[in-house]
């Protein structure tokens, strides 16, 4: 029998049990199904263990019916059923274990381990009902007289039944709550946080591990969901079950609690109380040994997030071997933007000779060269981090970053296009970079369509430093001029962007030598 399904209206004439009449034919049941497990032959240590459990319920049964809520509450009327399907069952398993077996030993063995397991939760969501506060979660309070604040409340009152449910029940009752959870959530999200409570959301977490795959997905669906809400961050923080399933759980659970950190790290306030919990070390070793992809991409995600702000958190990545598993990670033939962008919030906490020693370069290129855009900004930013000295701007040159970052120039995103030009200012303050730029066709004609006014452009200050040390050069301070940075350049210097000005008198002054020339 299913334990949550509600009873079936009455048809006409037919009279409904209340449930203090359902109680009383329980009770009565028990002594019955007592008797007939004394009196079973065969497996003797199995039905003494059964009898044992039927002797308490009694008891379990006598707190239930003096809860205030009881004869209120939906939940009490369908454990009493479920209570008297499991009686019935044992007194009818019981009579057959008198009679010859009509069945093999194996069988009827695992008939009577079902019954002891059915018992078992009978007894735990008895329990569960009274000792939790689930029953006055879940009860539904008189509406109001107001249209609206009646909606609401009834709303939440659903929520608390569904939320309830998830604790109680089993493993197929709890998918029809979480069913109805996400459901809600997707309707009315400020309901659900609204009543949600750390028994609900350890109840969520341990269903990352029931025996249903379904059920599992479903749960993963909305921890995930909750996680990105942010209405709930303390909660899912405080089971460290989400920090454990990263370890411990198979691919799906492993992926959903790894989603959910992710979603939580990106969340300032907590991320301190992740670190306590041993997040960083968990993520990096997710990152080396995840089950699936989606698992190193959130690990990858979840490091981005702790170390976007935090020079503590970036040491402590780098420190438990962040950087070579983000390194090892970027190997693939698509490098995600993510472990990129960890990448370089890492590397202002690793000194030069590290960078160059791990092999960081290498990457880095190789991102520029096959990446995403995301990705290839990341890693140009990256570079603008590394490239502070002279020797690592040689070393970014040695690597073949220079043309790669021409031809970001012209993306289609604002945001690549400032990147690589940043990059490139830095970069060429080092006279073999410079050289590599003035030699690339495509360098100049492209930093003189960044020098565009328009507010939209964020790249121009950049194109601007980079123009003026390509500038020593008459062929590009030709080709800047028979592309119109002089027009460009006059607006920006009314607009007193830095730079610009000086860079506009050597145009005109290389023009002006020109035109005397000529004559």
């Amino acid at each position: 029998m299913s334990l949550w399904k509600h009873p079936a209206a009455a048809g006409d004439g037919e009279v409904v049990e209340t449930v203090v009449e359902l109680l009383a034919r329980v009770r009565g049941m028990v002594p019955p199904a007592l008797g007939a497990a004394g009196a079973a032959e065969g497996f003797p240590g199995r039905w003494k263990a059964i009898a044992a459990k039927l002797e308490g319920l009694p008891a379990c049964l006598s707190d239930l019916s003096s809860h205030p809520c009881f004869a209120k509450n939906a939940l009490c009327r369908e454990l009493l059923q479920s209570v008297a399907a499991t009686l019935a069952e044992a007194a009818e398993l019981a009579a057959r274990c008198r009679e010859p077996p009509a069945a093999g030993k194996l069988q009827m063995q695992s008939a009577i381990d079902a019954l002891a397991g059915k018992l078992d939760l009978n007894l735990r969501d008895c329990a569960l009902l009274v000792k939790t506060g689930v029953l006055s979660d879940a009860f539904t309070p008189p509406p109001p007289t107001d249209e609206a604040t009646s909606t609401a409340t009834a709303a939440q009152a659903d929520v608390r039944e569904l939320l309830a449910r998830l604790q109680i029940g089993h493993t197929e009752a709890k998918s029809r709550a979480v069913d109805g959870l996400l459901e809600a959530l997707n309707k009315d999200e400020k309901s659900v946080l609204s009543v949600l409570g750390r028994a609900n959301v350890a109840a969520l977490v341990q269903l990352l591990t029931a025996p249903a795959t379904k059920v599992r997905e479903k749960a993963a669906t909305v921890i995930c969901q909750l996680a990105e809400s942010g209405g709930c961050e303390g909660l899912l923080v405080s089971e460290g079950p989400l920090i454990e399933m990263c370890q411990t759980g198979d691919s799906i659970s492993q992926s959903a609690a790894a989603g959910a950190l992710k979603n939580l790290s990106a969340v300032p306030e907590v991320r301190q109380a992740l670190a306590d919990e041993g997040i960083v070390r968990v993520m990096v070793g997710l990152l080396d040994c995840g089950t699936v992809l989606g698992s190193k991409e959130h690990a990858a995600d979840c490091l981005q997030n702790l170390t976007s702000s935090s020079d503590s958190f970036r040491r402590a990545v780098v420190s438990d071997g962040g950087l070579r598993s983000l390194l090892v990670y970027l190997d693939g033939p698509l490098p995600q933007e993510s472990a990129v962008s960890a990448l370089r919030n890492l590397v202002s906490a690793v000194s030069p000779d590290s960078l160059v020693s791990l092999g960081v370069l290498p990457r880095l290129a190789h991102v520029l060269r096959v990446g995403s855009t995301g990705a290839q900004q990341a890693a140009a930013a990256a570079i603008c981090r590394i490239s502070t000295t002279t020797d690592m701007k040689r070393v970014v040159g040695e690597h073949g970053c220079v043309p790669l970052l021409v031809r970001m120039l012209d993306a289609k995103s604002n945001g690549a296009r400032e990147v690589a030009a940043q990059a490139m200012a830095s970069l060429v303050g080092y006279p073999p970079n410079a050289r590599e730029v003035r030699r690339d066709g495509k360098s100049v004609p492209c930093l003189v369509q960044l020098l565009d006014p328009s507010p939209a452009n964020t790249a121009k200050k950049y194109a601007i430093a980079c123009l003026l040390s390509l500038a020593a050069a008459k062929r590009c301070k030709k080709l800047m001029i028979s592309h119109g940075a002089i027009g460009y350049l006059k607006k920006l210097s009314d607009m007193d962007v830095a730079g610009a000005k000086k860079l506009l008198e050597r145009l005109e002054r290389g023009k002006l030598r020109s035109l005397f020339s000529r004559d």
